[in-house]
């Protein structure tokens, strides 16, 4: 009994000891896995390397996000950028053309912005449509757009919030040079002039309101009867059963306008049936 007794407190203390060892053991092997930091996007997944085709497939940019892609002369490249109130865009763009000895002439690129509405917005500055001769390696192209504004009024084509268009494409050139490879790279750079609600105004009432809005009418309210304040006559309260309709200056002129008109008439018959009498005597 003494040597099962004594033997107990050996036999325990070599099983924790071992269990010690095998969970030490374990988080050596394991920590080093956690704390690996995950792999971080590359720079190349930030780039965009396609563009649309048309308004409806245009290919979503953010501002300062690089554009390089590889297209074909004569195709038209569409991308789109979301813009605020306050906010002044730039799109700068180059394209590297093929080679010398490839081409047959000069080239003339374009670079347009639309706004939401498929409105073409003005370039205050840069070169919009600039021309490449038929040694040029490239031909750069710039436009800045005017501060987009909180309101404008409906008439107007000014800049507004929400999403505006580029389209990259060439509008002068040989024939024999559509379809050759061409490099295109571009930036579209959106500053912030700290000022929400430019020119002191923003929309927040319609353009054209109603001029005499009404009143929604419940079961319970009185039918109301025309004040004079409302262009009308107070019949002192009288309820002629629904069966009149509610007297204003309207109804007033054209009455009165009937009367006249049918006086006017019949006097002008009896003068005339009058001196038709004196020319038979």
């Amino acid at each position: 009994m003494r040597t099962l007794t004594s033997g107990t407190p050996r036999r325990c203390g070599r099983l924790l000891t071992a269990g010690t060892m095998a969970t030490g053991i374990a988080l050596l092997i394991t920590t080093p896995a956690q704390a690996a930091p995950s792999p971080s996007p590359s720079a190349s997944g930030d780039i965009v390397t396609k563009a649309g085709t048309s308004f409806l497939t245009a290919t979503a940019v953010k501002p300062a996000q690089p554009v390089r892609l590889t297209a074909s002369t004569g195709d038209y490249l569409y991308w789109s950028v979301e813009t605020e109130a306050g906010q002044t865009a730039e799109v700068a763009a180059t394209v590297t053309l093929p080679a010398a000895d490839a081409r047959h002439g000069a080239q003339t690129w374009t670079v347009e912005v639309f706004d939401g509405l498929r409105r073409r917005q003005a370039c205050t500055a840069g070169a919009q449509a600039p021309t490449a001769s038929a040694t040029d390696p490239s031909v750069a192209l710039d436009c800045s757009l005017r501060e987009v504004r909180a309101w404008a009024e409906p008439w107007s084509g000014d800049p507004l919030p929400g999403t505006y268009y580029i389209r990259l494409s060439a509008i002068d050139l040989p024939e024999q040079d559509l379809g050759l490879t061409i490099q295109v790279s571009m930036q579209i750079t959106v500053a912030d002039n700290g000022d929400p609600v430019p020119e002191g105004g923003d929309l927040q009432a319609p353009l054209v309101p109603a001029g005499r809005p009404g009143s929604v009418l419940t079961s319970a309210s009185p039918s109301p009867s025309a004040s004079p304040a409302d262009g009308g006559i107070d019949w002192g309260g009288i309820d002629w059963g629904g069966w009149l309709p509610d007297a204003s200056t309207r109804w007033i002129w054209t009455t009165a306008g009937g009367v006249l008109a049918a006086v006017a008439g019949v006097a002008g018959f009896a003068l005339t049936r009058r001196s038709r009498r004196w020319q038979v005597r």
